[in-house]
């Protein structure tokens, strides 16, 4: 079932300004038997007769599909850089896990297999992964590496700012525990599902990496680990420190870096 809402803003004597490339988009997930709201922004110059990259926005807890609309001028990036930015809704607390516990919550299907598949199926992106990144923040930034790390036939850059690279230090936190289930009783589910414990499927030749985060974030320390392992098994990656805090103003200027990042990775392409 395809359902298109735009926001769009008319004004007398005037033309549709550029929110009218912002569209919200229902998505069906069967894994999930839900439809799910997306935002997607295309380029003004946006024309189906031409083929654009993709990047996705992952949102982090408490927040929703609009959250990086409100941190960042998206449009103005998907023009500057030609891009088309897709920003799924995840639920309030998902991780982007498939939950063996809880099967309203198969974001990470949901992502990998039933998003890209409609946007390149109603857009018109490029629909090789060399031209497709993942980034986020927070539990997003978590996300962005998870399903990057886990789905590299899909991505071709991936991305975390602020994020929460390893879960395991905060059992209590974030209704992790209701998509895994409590640490002490699913130990091995966690240790399987914390992103700082599957570097072991890099190869250090298929992803560009980005990954930063304030130096006096809470994920700080769990960054900085991630870094040092990334490190050690000679996996290129760029790691932007500094300094900034957990919050809203962090991300509008690290979103930038990132996007920048992406865009050099597409240009080098052609």
């Amino acid at each position: 079932m395809r359902k298109i809402y735009s926001f769009v803003a008319l004004l007398i004597g005037l033309q549709w300004t550029a929110l009218a490339k912002t569209d919200t988009v229902q998505v069906h997930s069967n894994a999930m038997d839900k439809d799910v709201p997306n935002l997607i922004v295309t380029p003004q110059d946006y024309s189906n007769s031409a083929s654009y990259p993709s990047v996705y926005l992952l949102h982090g807890a408490g927040g929703d599909y609009t959250s990086w609309s409100k941190i960042a001028d998206l449009q103005h990036y998907a023009d500057r850089y030609g891009l088309i930015i897709i920003c799924p809704d995840a639920g309030v607390t998902s991780w982007y896990f498939d939950s063996p516990i809880d099967p309203k919550m198969q974001y990470e299907t949901y992502v990998t297999s039933e998003l890209i598949n409609w946007v390149d199926e109603h857009y018109a992106t490029k629909q090789d992964r060399a031209y497709r990144a993942i980034t986020g923040l927070s539990m997003g930034g978590h996300g962005g590496l998870y399903l990057g790390f886990r789905h590299q036939d899909l991505w071709g850059a991936v991305g975390s700012t602020s994020g929460g690279v390893d879960i395991r230090p905060f059992p209590l936190n974030w209704d992790i525990a209701k998509r895994l289930g409590p640490y002490a009783e699913n130990k091995e589910v966690w240790e399987e599902n914390t992103v700082i414990n599957l570097v072991h499927l890099l190869d250090g030749k298929t992803l560009d990496i980005i990954i930063d985060c304030g130096r006096h974030d809470f994920f700080y320390d769990a960054n900085v680990r991630l870094h040092n392992k990334l490190e050690e098994r000679n996996i290129p990656h760029d790691f932007i420190s500094r300094p900034g805090v957990h919050n809203g103003a962090y991300w509008h200027n690290a979103i930038a870096y990132q996007l920048l990042y992406f865009n050099s990775k597409f240009e080098r392409l052609k």
